[in-house]
């Protein structure tokens, strides 16, 4: 019997005046710098985030265990469940990448992405996560002269479409046996498009399939960063996201004297995720080229605490 995905974010707002409107947890892309630099076993992220930042919620990258394990080698699943427990932390979210993309217009190659995330949604599911976030992004548009064009990206975009709906819906489909979410990210490519994932999730039209917006990855094509028309509305794309969230990531890349970020009004999105009813965890994902990473996590950690005090 196929068991209910979970309904993790909404909720009734709490009449406790004391309670934070939002939990925030860590995301291990965080400290990738440190963990790829052998400076911090990604078995060891739970311990640091507990100890370091008293923040007690993660989210993990895959990526960030390549350097310790084959990428079919879920071994370490126990272990860090046992490091988690010793803790006190809670697992939420493992990211996914490189495991092929479930919007690839090749039916072959979509359904080996599809079974390519088989063993992570096990593996997260007993690590105690609520959900997988996977790439549904399409294929990649670097220097698509389309970008520019309204009319050919309408056209490029509703091509996409099908090919997204079939790969999330058959992932979904699976995971529910796990009560297992399948998430999908403005990471990128035609999925920075807010309007054409938040279409594609509502014709998939499941309950374990849904999106985790983040607040700064609305560039579809990176190599073209600095041309406006690459860039969809961080604000407007949060909004458009946000019915259908089960997580939330506050990426963060700099802060000026203060302690506001200097590209994201922080204040702004998160009276976004609020008026969409959502009040699960907000994970941080501090991305700077400047700040060493732990003072960027703290600065943002400080931030959304700030910003969340002004909401009650």
């Amino acid at each position: 019997m196929a068991m209910r995905c979970s309904a993790f974010g909404k909720g009734v707002e709490s009449h406790d005046t004391l309670a934070p409107m939002f939990s925030i947890s860590l995301a291990q892309w965080s400290l990738y710098r440190t963990i790829f630099a052998g400076k911090l076993h990604p078995l060891e992220f739970p311990r640091f985030a507990s100890e370091t930042f008293g923040i007690n919620a993660v989210e993990y990258v895959n990526r960030c265990f390549k350097d310790h394990y084959a990428d079919d080698d879920l071994s370490y699943i126990p272990e860090l469940k046992q490091r988690c427990d010793d803790v006190n932390v809670q697992s939420l979210v493992m990211m996914i990448d490189r495991q092929g993309d479930l919007a690839d217009p090749d039916a072959s190659n979509r359904t080996a992405a599809v079974e390519n995330h088989y063993k992570w949604v096990e593996g997260a599911r007993q690590l105690g996560c609520h959900s997988i976030r996977v790439n549904a992004g399409g294929p990649s548009v670097a220097g698509a002269s389309w970008l520019s064009d309204s009319e050919a990206m309408n056209t490029a975009l509703r091509d996409a479409m099908p090919h997204a709906v079939d790969g999330l819906r058959l992932l979904a489909e699976f995971a529910e046996q796990f009560a297992m979410n399948i998430l999908v990210e403005n990471h990128g490519g035609y999925s920075s498009h807010a309007a054409w994932l938040a279409e594609v999730i509502r014709r998939v039209d499941h309950p374990c399939c849904g999106t985790l917006p983040d607040f700064g990855n609305f560039c579809m094509d990176w190599t073209r960063r600095d041309e406006p028309a690459v860039w969809y509305d961080r604000y407007d794309g949060v909004a458009e996201l946000m019915p259908y969230a089960k997580a939330v990531s506050a990426k963060s890349n700099a802060f000026n004297d203060d302690g506001s970020e200097t590209t994201i009004d922080y204040a702004r999105m998160l009276h976004i995720v609020r008026d969409a009813g959502y009040r699960g965890h907000i994970g941080i994902e501090y991305e700077g080229p400047v700040e060493e990473e732990s003072a960027g996590i703290r600065l943002t950690h400080a931030l959304l605490k700030r910003v969340m005090c002004t909401m009650r």
